[in-house]
């Protein structure tokens, strides 16, 4: 779709109850945008930062993108079930880990999956939004579609229109839409139980050090302490990422910095030629020498790479450069030489597996750096936690999740985000995990699970982006899709034998937080269904006015609406019952923009219906303005905007009233009263309904019921607003 000045663009539905980003169409209903708003939101945030300001960033994500991934050794040994192990054990082990960062975290991530963002949003529901954009599947068209990532703009240009072959599939096979949308609602909610696994088991692992020096301090104090932990670093994040990570960024440079250091130390101490272990020969010995066994080890060698979605699902409060930059000159190194020493030490120490970590610390620095590690896996569990909030705040602004409070935390980054209530949900199952599953090592097996599932998912809609979008050659997309579905299946294959062993934790998460999703999105399905089938058109809405028993009142109306292609059906109960309509009826939609301001000329767009004194009103606003749609100044504003409208546009469609007549009814109906209306539908649910109708939309109304009203979620209040209750048909 172009974007010219000036030109005509349908009017997109905000979805009042879920502040849906998205752009859904009025047919009948068109305004003049300016390119000024949508420039602002085609720019790449690369493209807003010098290359100061990326290193400044680069340097804010050590403590918030990286703590999980590069603090991995302090549980990846000790999550390993190993049984006299020897050296060739040890250097096949440190082999699959170097390999397994350098193809996972350095190819895949760094260099591919941070280029498929959606409007700089990075994660499994993202790729699932990016696809939506550019298929007409889901909630999301291509044709209706205002933005779409930098990546997808490069390549997807207005000459190149011929869809492919896998998309047109997607467009015609419901099986396949709800095949992908399950895989991305899966995604999600792995995500999600990464977020709680994390911070229980950095901190968990940290905080088990102390049992070396004093050890009789017992387990249940070290878990009693980590709860603790948690609870302070849960009680931060309403401060936002920008302040957290500025807190946290010099501890993890701390750490990411003395670890390899050790880690060299270790190596020219222990076993100076640990890097022949860099040659795939080792791997291949490896799982030739141990069979099933060495299959098996995979459970706790893919924890080496935990952490590693966070860095593409973290990109909305961050972006690309800086976190390519952190990653491939500080990160992937450390880990490297940090892997290197530890394996060093244990190849002459093959028994200390089980405190891998603490165990190659020397003894005249171990409180320095026992210090370092406790803080560093406090950090680590902000990774998680951010990436938690950014999927949370994807999924309601996409209208997959029940509506819960999101506050932008930051007036220049659209993605940091930060919610209450998810916040809350988080530190209890965090801490219930610890006190409930305090094993170390049945958390690293619930952990494994999380891990590498996400990852494959990531892999297969990353596939289906190369294909569909990027129309990448089928060679590159075949290779990519070969190495790492075959790899991370191994790894899944391996983790799926531990769900006895503490890997239900995450499936238990996982099928919660499913259930809500899909009863949340069940049952907006339906209403929107419901919704369309019934909805008023303006020629429908002419005839209703036309009836003698319908009176024109005076006042002003402001009636907000949300359906597309037409007008809501609560519209024709409510002129039915009150069997009247104010003089002047302005229907009013709210679109929320991706950029962090609207200009105030682009705020408020007008247009005349073509009946008298009915009107159509769209609010445009960013994720940092602070708009407020309560009193006086808001009406004055619109009422502003009408009145230039009708000064200026009267060759537009209309009934022809003098123009003076016209904007004099405008300041009659504010003098005799304004008053504000929206409707509240729920299901009428018959004895004719099937079980699962009645079950399924029996749970959304308690979702709806429970959730937070109208547009709060994005940080915009209605106004006291009359409700007009209606129930619609199962």
């Amino acid at each position: 779709m172009d974007l010219q000045s000036g030109a005509a663009v349908a009017l997109p539905e905000l979805l009042i109850d879920s502040a849906s980003g998205t752009s859904h169409h009025l047919d009948s209903l068109h305004f003049p945008l300016h390119n000024t708003t949508d420039s602002v939101m085609l720019q790449s945030s690369d493209n807003k930062t010098g290359r100061w300001s990326n290193l400044l960033l680069a340097y804010k994500t050590l403590g918030v993108v990286f703590g999980g991934l590069v603090t991995s050794p302090l549980y990846v040994y000790p999550s390993m079930h190993l049984n006299s192990p020897t050296e060739d054990d040890y250097l096949g082990i440190y082999s699959i880990m170097f390999w397994t960062l350098t193809l996972i975290g350095v190819v895949k991530y760094a260099c591919i999956a941070l280029k498929a963002d959606d409007q700089g949003e990075g994660g499994t529901f993202a790729l699932y939004s990016l696809l939506c954009r550019n298929m007409n599947i889901g909630i999301l068209s291509s044709k209706s579609s205002d933005v779409n990532s930098s990546q997808s703009r490069c390549v997807f240009n207005e000459d190149n229109k011929q869809k492919s072959r896998l998309g047109k599939v997607f467009e015609t096979s419901m099986v396949a839409r709800r095949a992908l949308l399950f895989i991305a609602m899966l995604g999600t909610c792995m995500l999600i139980g990464d977020g709680i696994l994390t911070p229980s088991i950095s901190v968990l692992s940290a905080m088990d050090g102390l049992r070396a020096p004093f050890p009789s301090i017992s387990k249940s104090l070290v878990e009693a302490l980590s709860a603790v932990v948690l609870f302070i670093l849960f009680l931060l994040q309403k401060f936002g990422t920008s302040r957290v990570s500025f807190l946290f960024s010099p501890i993890m440079g701390a750490w990411t910095l003395s670890t390899p250091l050790v880690g060299i130390y270790s190596i020219i101490h222990h076993y100076p030629n640990i890097f022949k272990a860099l040659s795939p020969y080792y791997i291949f010995h490896f799982f030739w020498r141990n069979g099933k066994e060495g299959w098996l080890m995979l459970g706790g060698t893919i924890l080496c790479i935990t952490g590693s979605e966070a860095l593409f699902a973290d990109l909305g409060h961050f972006n690309r450069s800086s976190i390519q930059i952190a990653f491939l000159f500080t990160i992937y190194p450390s880990l490297i030489l940090t892997y290197a020493g530890q394996t060093a030490y244990l190849i002459k120490n093959p028994n200390d597996h089980m405190d891998g970590f603490y165990k190659f610390i020397p003894k005249s620095i171990y409180w320095p750096i026992f210090i370092i590690a406790t803080s560093a896996a406090v950090v680590a569990s902000q990774s998680l936690i951010s990436a938690t909030f950014s999927v949370i705040k994807q999924s309601v602004v996409l209208d997959y999740f029940p509506r819960v409070k999101v506050v932008h935390t930051s007036s220049n980054k659209e993605g940091e985000v930060y919610s209450p209530e998810v916040n809350y949900i988080l530190m209890v199952f965090c801490i219930a995990v610890i006190l409930i599953f305090g094993d170390g090592q049945d958390i690293g097996n619930a952990f494994g699970v999380v891990v590498s599932l996400v990852m494959l998912i990531t892999t297969i809609l990353l596939t289906l982006v190369m294909i569909i979008i990027w129309r990448t050659p089928s060679l590159l997309v075949a290779l990519y899709f070969i190495i790492f579905f075959m790899m991370e299946g191994v790894y899944v294959s391996a983790v799926l034998t531990k769900i006895p062993e503490g890997g239900w934790i995450p499936f238990a998460i996982s099928f919660i937080l499913s259930f809500i999703m899909f009863g949340w999105y069940y049952g907006r399905q339906r209403k929107i269904q419901y919704e369309l089938t019934h909805k008023i058109d303006l020629g429908r809405l002419g005839m209703l006015l036309s009836d003698p028993s319908v009176q024109r009142v005076p006042g002003l109306c402001f009636f907000y609406t949300k359906i597309q292609n037409g007008l809501t059906p609560i519209l024709g109960h409510y002129t039915k019952n009150m069997r009247s309509l104010h003089k002047v009826t302005i229907f009013t939609t709210l679109r929320y923009l991706l950029v962090p301001k609207v200009s105030p000329h682009e705020r408020i767009v007008v247009k005349k219906l073509g009946l008298r004194g009915v009107y159509a009103c769209v609010i445009q606003y960013g994720y940092a303005d602070s708009l407020n749609l309560e009193g006086d100044n808001f009406v004055s504003q619109v009422l502003d905007s009408l009145q230039e409208h009708i000064e200026n546009c009267s060759s537009l469609p209309s009934d022809h009233m003098p123009v003076q007549e016209e904007i004099s009814e405008l300041c009659e109906a504010k003098t005799a009263g304004v008053i504000h209306v929206r409707g509240k539908a729920r299901f009428h649910i018959g004895k004719s309904t099937s079980f699962f109708d009645r079950f399924m939309l029996a749970f959304y109304e308690v979702l709806h019921k429970n959730c937070r009203p109208a547009l709060p979620a994005l940080g915009v209040p209605l106004p006291q607003c009359l409700e007009v209750g209606m129930f619609y048909e199962a």
